[in-house]
């Protein structure tokens, strides 16, 4: 059901997006996002390192709209990646790896302000005007 459900499907599109910004091809396969198994043709554990934290949050954005009639929502799930983002900045600069954490987080974090810019837009477009 976390998969193959109607409401949740726009959220695995997106994040499926997300990944082909990122140049990540992987299968749209549930065993990747829930069960963490990837492909053995993965060469690189950078794809890793990002796909994870975006799993992470799509399936706590799922768990949280899980019992409602609704769709878990592309805002709160980039909400959720952003935070992931923000303690990984801080673990990163404590430990003083802030290199290897913008190498790997920087073209994600494009993507994010990208897409939160586009949903304030386009919520500002459907607010009616009084």
């Amino acid at each position: 059901c976390w998969w193959e459900c109607k409401l949740v499907q726009p959220l695995w599109k997106t994040v499926w997006r997300f990944l082909k910004k990122l140049k990540i091809e992987l299968p749209y396969d549930p065993a990747i996002p829930l069960l963490g198994i990837y492909p053995k043709s993965l060469k690189s554990a950078i794809p890793k390192v990002l796909c994870t934290p975006m799993f992470i949050a799509a399936l706590f954005t799922i768990a949280k709209t899980w019992k409602q009639p609704k769709c878990p929502s592309t805002d709160e799930w980039i909400k959720k990646l952003w935070y992931i983002y923000t303690m990984e900045y801080y673990s990163a600069a404590k430990q003083n790896k802030i290199i290897p954490f913008a190498t790997t987080w920087m073209d994600l974090e494009g993507i994010m302000l990208s897409e939160i810019s586009q949903i304030e837009k386009d919520n500002l477009c459907m607010t009616p005007l009084i």
